[in-house]
């Protein structure tokens, strides 16, 4: 049986600070720049045995630009970074489980809040 290989079909800028993804099976992704950046997966921010994140979240400027991004093979993305960081290499099947749309990040319902009574 024949796995479906997942590609970026188009890359486009939906807003400010975030990139969309449509992929080859037709889902629009949704990536806040800030947030790939944060969870950078080479060995100086990710641990790599853990998949720990050593990269505090805090301190990526909240201002984070993609200056180029580059395909590796056909299997990945690398974006070089406005902070001068560009060592890691964005597989598409870690691009695709980041995801941030509201199809793949649905919003939970706020639960209610409890009234305490005296």
């Amino acid at each position: 049986m024949a796995t479906t290989v997942l590609e970026p079909k188009d890359m486009d800028w939906i807003d400010k600070g975030v990139l969309g993804i449509e992929w080859t099976d037709g889902h629009k992704g949704v990536y806040p720049v800030r947030y790939l950046r944060q969870h950078c997966p080479c060995a100086a921010c990710t641990d790599e045995w853990t998949g720990q994140l050593r990269v505090n979240a805090d301190e990526v400027p909240l201002l984070i630009m993609v200056k180029d991004v580059e395909p590796v093979g056909r299997y990945a993305l690398r974006f070089t970074w406005s902070d001068g960081h560009d060592t890691g290499i964005y597989s598409f099947n870690f691009l695709r489980r980041m995801c941030q749309c509201d199809i793949c990040q649905p919003v939970k319902p706020e639960q209610p809040k409890s009234r305490r009574l005296l």
